[in-house]
């Protein structure tokens, strides 16, 4: 009887454990496409400034309309800029790297940049399968929890222009989930 109660006792903290480590809905993304909604779970912990600035920029609707401007099979999906061609950002300052330990994975949400590693602004990029070389060059601030599907989805590139593409995909709509 004991085992039971101690393992029904585990049970509960792992379950409380778990629960207190969930993303709140100020701190979750949905990105709409015209395929689905994609779910992402920000790391305020990883990267609070772009956390933050990422937030501010979708809840002002800064990312509504936005192109995937480069897509690269296999890569990444890369939006976030007004110009639509990847050398534009908001009017906002750049922002300084915060590098983490965090893994480049598929689905993973880095902040796109120039040769200069503070130089992080309004685009970012999502990943579709282990981008590994990345790691600790590009800052990590979140992760697609729900929809990657959708994000497979997205118009690609040509290779031969680096991913550029022609026609693309646009951002319908990106909120936190709490302004959704």
């Amino acid at each position: 009887m004991n085992l039971i109660k101690t393992l029904a006792a585990a049970a509960v903290a792992l379950t409380l454990a778990t629960v207190s480590f969930a993303a709140t809905d100020a701190d979750t993304l949905i990105l709409e496409t015209k395929n689905g909604k994609v779910t992402i779970e920000l790391l305020p912990e990883v990267a609070p400034k772009h956390v933050e600035r990422v937030k501010q920029l979708a809840n002002d609707g800064f990312y509504d309309g936005l192109k995937f401007h480069r897509v690269i099979e296999g890569f990444m999906a890369q939006t976030g800029d007004p110009s639509g061609d990847g050398t534009g950002g908001s009017e906002l300052p750049d922002l300084r790297a915060e590098f983490s330990k965090q893994p480049f994975e598929r689905g993973t949400l880095g902040m796109a940049r120039s040769q200069n590693p503070n130089s992080a602004n309004s685009q970012f990029f999502i990943t579709f399968g282990d981008a590994s070389h990345l790691n600790g060059q590009y800052t990590v601030f979140g992760r697609v929890t729900d929809g990657m599907e959708f994000v497979d989805q997205i118009k690609m590139g040509s290779s031969s222009q680096n991913g550029a593409v022609s026609d693309p995909d646009t951002i319908i709509k990106m909120r936190t989930a709490d302004q959704f």
